[in-house]
C-alpha cells in the first residue's frame, strides 16, 4: 500500500534515564505540591457554627413584606407568577371584606400564596416584577435543606414578614413608597427619577 502523503514524521522516543524509571521527580514534585497546601489556610468552613459573610446582592429566601402600617403589600396582581420562569408561584386572590382594613393594603389580596422551593431557581425575576414592593429575596437567609416533600412548599404562614420581625429605620416612619427596596431587612429609600 502506496502512502497517501509524505506528512508522516517517524519520532524516536529518547531512553528514559534511572531517576525518570524510578518516577522520582514526579514524587518529589507531587509531594512538594502536597506540603505546600498542607501550611495555607483551610478554605472549608464548619457550616452550621461558622458561616462566611454574604454579599449583599445575594438572593435567598423569599418573604412577603409588609408597609409601615404592619398590613401585607400584595394585592394579588400575578406579576410575579408570570414572570417566574419555573412557574414556582401559585396565588389565589380575594377580595377584602369589611373590618379587614388593618390586614390588607388594597381591596383584593393574596388569600393563598405559595412558592414552590423544588422548583424556585431564585433569579429574582418576582421581586423585579412586583409593582408594590411585596416580595423580596432575603440577602441574609439561605434556603433551608428539606428532608420531606410536604416542607418544600412555602404558603404565606412561611413568606409574610412578622409583625415582631419587621424593624423600619428610626429616620423612616412614614411615607414610603411603593418604589422603596429592603436590604438585609432595612429601608432604603429609592430616589425618585427625574
Amino acid at each position: 500500500m502506496q502512502k497517501l502523503s509524505n506528512r508522516a514524521k517517524k519520532i524516536e522516543q529518547k531512553p528514559l534515564t534511572l531517576s525518570e524509571r524510578m518516577y522520582l521527580p514526579a514524587i518529589a514534585q507531587g509531594l512538594g505540591i502536597t506540603i505546600k497546601h498542607f501550611f495555607r489556610k483551610k478554605p472549608t468552613i464548619q457550616y452550621p457554627e461558622q458561616q462566611r459573610p454574604m454579599s449583599s446582592v445575594y438572593r435567598g429566601l423569599h418573604v412577603l413584606k409588609r408597609d409601615e402600617q404592619g398590613r401585607e403589600r400584595c394585592t394579588a396582581c400575578g406579576l410575579c407568577a408570570l414572570s417566574c420562569p419555573a412557574e414556582a408561584i401559585s396565588m389565589v386572590s380575594a377580595e377584602r371584606k369589611k373590618g379587614e382594613e388593618n390586614l390588607y393594603r388594597e381591596e383584593k389580596y393574596a388569600a393563598v400564596y405559595e412558592i414552590n422551593m423544588l422548583r424556585c431557581i431564585f433569579c429574582g425575576l418576582c421581586e423585579e416584577a412586583c409593582p408594590k414592593a411585596a416580595i423580596f429575596l432575603q440577602s441574609d437567609k439561605l434556603a433551608p435543606a428539606f428532608f420531606e416533600r410536604e416542607d418544600v412548599i412555602f404558603g404565606k404562614d412561611r413568606l409574610v414578614e412578622s409583625l415582631d420581625r419587621k424593624r423600619a429605620p428610626k429616620s423612616v416612619k412614614s411615607g414610603l413608597t411603593d418604589s422603596d427596596r429592603y436590604v438585609n431587612n432595612d429601608l432604603v429609600r429609592v430616589p425618585k427619577k427625574r
